[in-house]
């Protein structure tokens, strides 16, 4: 799974991720002059073991320049941030599933059934508003459901390979 961002400063948010990303895909960063105004369609997910753990994956996170982020999410156990350029992403309270550094790529759809199914690979879990499945290796492929208006740009992008 190959995951490009656009990014300013594509040195700069490369050396964020590489903190926080691991081995188990591939993240690509190339230089984009055009500004992040919306929120991004596709987004990572970091996997924490212990609430200490998430706890230290959040102050790491924050200390590189990552900034805390609302985007309607409520009160939820896992925390939003944005990192440096803009990009939102999560860490996760501890969850047995998820036992990588990167438990998931999540991704907006209108119909994430059948954004799942599209993916040709087996649909693992799926519920009122989501969809998952588990390419191996890697992490989660996981579609939410939203309304929101298709993005003007997709500056984050996710590309994985064909299971056939």
């Amino acid at each position: 799974m190959e995951i490009t961002f656009e990014a300013a400063d594509p040195p700069a948010l490369a050396a964020f991720w590489s903190e926080f990303a691991g081995d188990e895909i591939e993240l690509t960063f190339v230089w984009s002059n055009a500004p992040k105004i919306e929120k991004n369609r596709v987004h990572i997910d970091l996997a924490s073991a212990s609430p200490e753990h998430q706890a230290d994956i959040v102050a790491r996170a924050l200390k590189l320049g990552a900034e805390h982020a609302d985007v309607g999410q409520a009160d939820v156990p896992w925390v939003v941030l944005r990192d440096p350029q803009g990009n939102e992403f999560c860490v996760l309270e501890p969850r047995p599933e998820y036992p990588g550094v990167i438990a998931a790529v999540v991704i907006d759809s209108r119909d994430p059934r059948a954004s799942a199914e599209a993916t040709g690979h087996p649909v693992v879990r799926s519920g009122d508003g989501f969809a998952s499945v588990r390419p191996e290796p890697g992490p989660w492929l996981e579609f939410v459901r939203t309304d929101d208006p298709e993005p003007i740009t997709n500056r984050v992008r996710v590309r994985w390979a064909d299971p056939a």
